[in-house]
């Protein structure tokens, strides 16, 4: 049997993890109000199980991101997925601070390997030209979990309580698995079902193919994190997640919070709103690959067409947060700028996080994503300590502070990647 475009229900299955991920991590959030009153916890006890789910997060991208290059994707999702569902299980029995927090530990282990995996496997199955649309595919899934959770955990949480809603968004992660195994059973180059026309697109694109034809450039058989930093080119993903991610975090950890102590809204509220700016996000994460592929298609160089997307994602950023200052009086204001500022993110990160495909080949491509997502999720947790402090009367310093990040991140790639191509390997 012959499936046709089977690289395009690899990116699809994917994309629904990431949907089962968002929802995942976002019930907690949803739900507050309602958790906090009957565990008798309080705002600073949430900023700490978020900042403790963060750190597990943060480590967790670059355990994972070897773990992929060492087991590769498809076994490599099945742990992921599968320990993730169970830390959203056991959500349901948790009691105070120390259960949950050891639940948000494990949670955020395993939910981190969606973000190397969907690299490393986007450079299995795409060739360089593509990738941006797969991964904007693949991030349009944060997204689109941010818009289903609010309703759907709202629309649970109403009908069965936090404990059942747990269980039942947990339980879908463990269903994904089966199509994952049936679909993805090797890699392009041996995969049963894929045509040869598909067979001979992915690889022909591919970094190696790219190498092969520069005389110049020294195959990579893997680098050591060590040496994957030696090269200049890395630090301008490294720096602009770091300068980045605390825009999208953020929103997502934040705005129910935000949305309940300023307008004073109740669970079933912050259903109604919460999922708007994540629509423009959504849309923000397949427009940017597409703007990518399209200019990359004309002629351009990936270096130009990246770069271009990326300044365009900045600039929307900037002006959306500038704008939440001077205009949000209104909750309905306020989400439709997050809009905005959401969809300029998506629009950039997606070129943002295809550096390690661009950059590297083989099994460097997943360590470098993990310590980019671990570097960028530090960053985040900072702002986390911060947002506590700096927002006891207004969040307008957390908008300012998160403004100022934004021409730093998109600078960072221009300072650090002169050109955004296959590195030459230093000989060893």
């Amino acid at each position: 049997m012959k499936v046709k475009g089977l690289r395009w229900w690899i990116i699809g299955l994917i994309g629904l993890a990431t949907i089962i991920n968002y929802i995942d991590r976002s019930a907690l959030a949803i739900m507050w109000p309602g958790i906090s009153k009957d565990l008798g916890m309080t705002d600073a006890d949430y900023a700490i199980i978020l900042n403790v789910f963060m750190v597990a997060y943060a480590l967790g991208q670059a355990i994972t991101g070897k773990m992929y290059d060492k087991i590769g994707t498809k076994m490599g999702y099945v742990i992921s997925i599968f320990f993730w569902s169970l830390a959203s299980i056991l959500h349901a029995f948790t009691r105070g601070i120390l259960s949950i927090s050891l639940f948000r530990v494990l949670l955020g282990v395993s939910e981190s390997g969606n973000w190397p995996g969907a690299v490393k496997s986007n450079a299995e199955w795409f060739p360089v030209r593509e990738r941006a649309i797969a991964q904007g595919i693949f991030n349009a899934g944060a997204s689109l979990g941010s818009v289903v959770a609010p309703p759907l955990i709202a629309f649970l949480y109403v009908g069965f309580g936090w404990q059942t809603t747990f269980i039942i968004i947990g339980s879908a992660g463990m269903l994904w698995i089966i199509p994952w195994l049936i679909f993805n059973k090797k890699l392009p180059k041996d995969h049963p079902w894929i045509t040869e026309k598909e067979q001979m697109h992915i690889i022909s694109g591919s970094n190696l193919a790219i190498k092969n034809r520069d005389e110049e450039v020294v195959e990579d058989k893997g680098l050591s994190m060590l040496e994957i930093l030696s090269y200049k080119e890395s630090w301008a993903l490294l720096a602009s997640r770091f300068f980045l991610e605390p825009i999208w975090w953020l929103f997502v950890g934040w705005m129910p919070i935000y949305l309940a102590n300023t307008y004073g809204f109740d669970v079933r509220e912050i259903g109604l709103f919460a999922w708007v700016p994540f629509v423009g996000a959504a849309i923000g994460s397949v427009m940017g690959g597409l703007f990518t592929g399209k200019w990359i298609a004309s002629g351009l160089s990936v270096d130009v067409s990246r770069k271009r997307t990326i300044l365009i994602g900045g600039a929307l950023m900037f002006l959306g947060l500038i704008s939440t200052i001077l205009f949000a009086d209104t909750p309905l204001v306020f989400v439709i700028i997050v809009s905005v500022v959401l969809f300029g993110f998506q629009f950039a990160i997606s070129n943002i996080q295809t550096l390690p495909s661009d950059l590297f080949s083989g099994k460097s491509v997943g360590s470098l994503a993990g310590i980019g997502g671990t570097v960028g999720i530090f960053s985040v947790i900072i702002m986390n300590f911060l947002i506590p402090v700096i927002t006891k009367t207004s969040y307008t310093p957390a908008f300012i502070l998160i403004a100022i990040l934004v021409p730093l991140g998109v600078l960072s790639i221009y300072v650090f990647c002169k050109k955004i191509g296959p590195v030459k390997i230093k000989n060893k």
